[in-house]
């Protein structure tokens, strides 16, 4: 047994009380259909997550300019909210919390999404990258363009009303998307961000945008029911820029101002490694943000035990193993063998539910 691990611990983040200290981490999964209105199938496959004691959704677009996946789902129409009612209704039921992930994708997206209209970014630099799955199928990437400045106040009014429309669905929490190379991420990050207005240039420029989005939510959401999530070391989407260290020190202290549910880093590295210097770490964040921080990316039960024992982090978020251990903290708690991993072609490409909802726990397999 390992339930002496303060992971399978109660938890209070921040006046929240959750059952344990392991989230089910954001992971696109596709099963939105072209419409993007959440459905059945994704109520069902949350809710056998719900052991977990914070469930994290998916990336969630927060316009039609958002959009960048295929059949991911978005928070921006009334029946986009109707379809959520069902899926934090169905987690409430399984007895844990769950936040909204608020997505942007910008330069990872395509203008086949758009009608042939370009997508947006801070700046017009494409990413550097073989491929994009559009509705088209496999297209090259393209050079997305540069957001006026007269604009950036009508992107933080879509995050704003993507958070009403998350609390209309019955969300206990946002979770604000500002990594992996999708809109936000860019603005920070100095190889993406060479705009030569108040949103670029300084570490304090590139971040005021975030800042900006964050200010906006809380019209909406008491400051303590809002995350923030960042990559500081990731790779993926052509991101990493040589000032990364100092990018992300500030913005976490300037954050660290808002009083905020958690801030959840992309500290592993399995999900792509710039190699620009010496991994950011947990107790690096810990320095400059007093609020709970959530570890992610690549974390297995040892290391996730260990990390929340000493401190490092008070919770742990888990993606890929939950794919196919929809019973992940009891497998955990009870040193029960962890299911044979999904199949790569099961984790984001649109399907049934076959790869999505069809893994038993370890109870229906005994």
């Amino acid at each position: 047994m390992s339930d002496t691990s303060k992971l399978y611990q109660p938890f209070e983040m921040q006046g929240m009380k959750l059952a344990n200290r392991v989230a089910l981490a954001p992971m696109t999964r596709a099963r939105a259909g072209v419409e993007r209105v959440p459905n059945g199938m994704m109520a069902e496959y949350y809710a056998q997550r719900s052991g977990a004691g914070l469930v994290i959704t998916e990336a969630t677009t927060i316009s039609p300019q958002a959009n960048g996946w295929n059949e991911s789902p978005g928070i921006y129409t009334d029946a986009m909210v109707k379809g959520w009612k069902l899926v934090t209704e169905a987690i409430h039921q399984a007895g844990s919390k769950v936040f909204l992930q608020l997505w942007h994708c910008g330069r990872a997206s395509h203008p086949s999404f758009h009608n042939g209209e370009k997508h947006v970014a801070p700046s017009a630099i494409k990413i550097n990258a073989e491929y994009i799955h559009t509705p088209k199928g496999k297209e090259d990437h393209e050079t997305p363009r540069a957001l006026e400045t007269s604009e950036l106040p009508g992107v933080v009014e879509q995050y704003r009303l993507a958070a009403q429309r998350g609390k209309d669905a019955g969300f206990d929490g946002i979770e604000i998307h500002s990594a992996n190379g999708y809109l936000l991420d860019t603005f920070m990050q100095s190889k993406t961000n060479h705009r030569e207005d108040a949103y670029g240039g300084s570490i304090e420029n590139r971040y005021r945008l975030l800042d900006e989005v964050v200010s906006a939510v809380k019209t909406v959401w008491n400051s303590n029911r809002i995350g923030v999530r960042f990559s500081p070391n990731g790779a993926f989407n052509d991101m990493g820029s040589p000032d990364y260290r100092e990018q992300f020190t500030y913005a976490a202290s300037q954050l660290n101002q808002h009083d905020l549910a958690y801030l959840h880093i992309m500290d592993g590295l399995a999900f792509g490694f710039h190699e620009l210097g010496e991994p950011m770490t947990l107790p690096e964040f810990r320095k400059v943000f007093s609020g709970p921080l959530i570890g992610n990316c690549g974390y297995d039960k040892s290391t996730a035990e260990t990390a929340v024992d000493e401190g490092h982090a008070d919770m742990i978020a888990i993606g890929r193993p939950y794919i196919s251990n929809p019973d992940l903290v009891e497998r955990y708690r009870n040193n029960y063998p962890l299911a044979p991993d999904a199949e790569v072609s099961d984790w984001y490409t649109p399907a049934g539910a076959e790869g999505y909802t069809s893994f038993p726990t370890y109870s229906e397999n005994a």
